[in-house]
């Protein structure tokens, strides 16, 4: 079985490919802008930019029984976004239909493309999709170019992935990384931006599982299934959880005042701001592809402080180049992981935290996008 993975040097990419190594009889072929020097079949493609026809001629010499697609920009500016998101999906069909019609594709999607969620609801791929944000408007379109492909295609809407080298450019990536830098020191401050959301996360190993069961499945799949955790978690409980395991001692304050938005910003994400409630129905997956999450939050986040030293936190690797190697993984990724937003107002001490007067939930308040 032949299995070309786009995107396979990114966070959710190097992941899939893992699993699928180890499938008896798989030959799994790498696709993307910088292919590894040690793979002799990889393919050299930018879907942001190759054409139908140069892309059907690399798929044509692939050969491939099954396409993976977790090759996507989670930022950047509109044309960007557009151009990977939408554009690539759309034209890595068009050249499937020509050179491999009968390859089966699985192409990963985002939650965000769900738009604003409520509270304790979760949604099934049934729901109407709302996104209000660039992010998510661009990876519905690039869902709807697949659905609407013809081609034996199954779209996977992941929730926010979290786990073992999670990249500084993610929420749980980016905090990690921010208390590997406070360290022990009592003294230190975190200024965080708005907590109070709700998030559906889920542990990237359980993504990429998901995916080699889509891949390997017999029979037509449903157009889309959700992937996630199931359940929607606050994402305060996330910093909490990840700072109890990082031992650390100092002060974290929710909603910095503007004297320091510079630094709140580093933790926090325009794109997702006002979502307040994200969850994902399961249900689906489980009936189509006999998966669940095998892994808990505590699980993963486990595995992500662990990883620390494959990313270069806590070896000699420098900042700059650790940073350059998260960069790198950004730039393959297929899934939005950020999850707060920038809001100002009055702080209320809670021991070592410091956070806004809004409650625990949160799940009410009208949001733009989810992650």
């Amino acid at each position: 079985m032949r299995i070309l993975v786009l995107g396979f040097t990114g966070y959710l990419g190097s992941h899939v490919v893992e699993g699928l190594r180890a499938l008896p009889g798989a030959l799994v072929l790498g696709g993307g802008r910088a292919p590894a020097a040690d793979h002799a079949v990889d393919v050299a493609v930018d879907l942001a930019t190759v054409s139908r026809a140069e892309l059907a001629k690399s798929l044509a010499s692939a050969a491939p029984d099954t396409v993976i697609n977790c090759a996507g920009a989670t930022g950047g500016d509109p044309v960007t976004l557009a151009e990977v998101n939408a554009r690539g999906a759309a034209v890595l069909c068009a050249a499937l239909r020509e050179a491999a019609p009968g390859a089966r594709l699985v192409h990963l999607g985002s939650a965000a493309e769900y738009g604003p969620g409520v509270a304790d609801v979760r949604v099934t791929e049934s729901a109407a999709t709302r996104p209000v944000a660039l992010y998510g408007a661009t990876k519905l379109a690039g869902t709807v170019a697949v659905t609407t492909s013809g081609l034996d295609a199954v779209v996977l809407r992941v929730g926010n992935p979290v786990g073992p080298g999670a990249p500084a450019t993610s929420l749980p990536g980016r905090i990690a990384t921010l208390l590997r830098a406070a360290g022990p020191d009592p003294e230190a401050v975190l200024p965080l931006g708005d907590l109070s959301a709700y998030r559906d996360f889920v542990d990237v190993r359980d993504v990429a599982r998901a995916v080699v069961l889509a891949a390997t499945a017999t029979g037509p799949l449903p157009p889309v299934l959700n992937i996630s955790g199931g359940r929607a978690v606050p994402v305060r409980t996330l910093v909490r959880l990840l700072s109890e395991k990082a031992g650390f001692r100092g002060h974290i304050t929710e909603n910095a005042t503007a004297g320091r938005a510079a630094d709140a910003h580093a933790a926090g994400s325009v794109r997702s701001a006002e979502v307040s409630w994200q969850c994902s129905d399961i249900t689906a997956a489980e009936a189509a592809l006999g998966w669940r999450p095998a892994h808990s939050l505590d699980d993963a986040l486990t595995a992500l402080w662990e990883s620390g030293e494959d990313t270069g936190e806590n070896t000699g690797m420098g900042k700059d180049q650790a940073v350059g190697k998260n960069k790198a993984a950004e730039q393959n990724e297929a899934v939005e992981t950020e999850a707060v937003g920038e809001r100002h107002g009055p702080g209320e001490r809670h021991g070592v935290w410091e956070r806004d007067g809004v409650g625990e939930r949160g799940g009410g308040e009208k949001g733009v996008r989810t992650s």
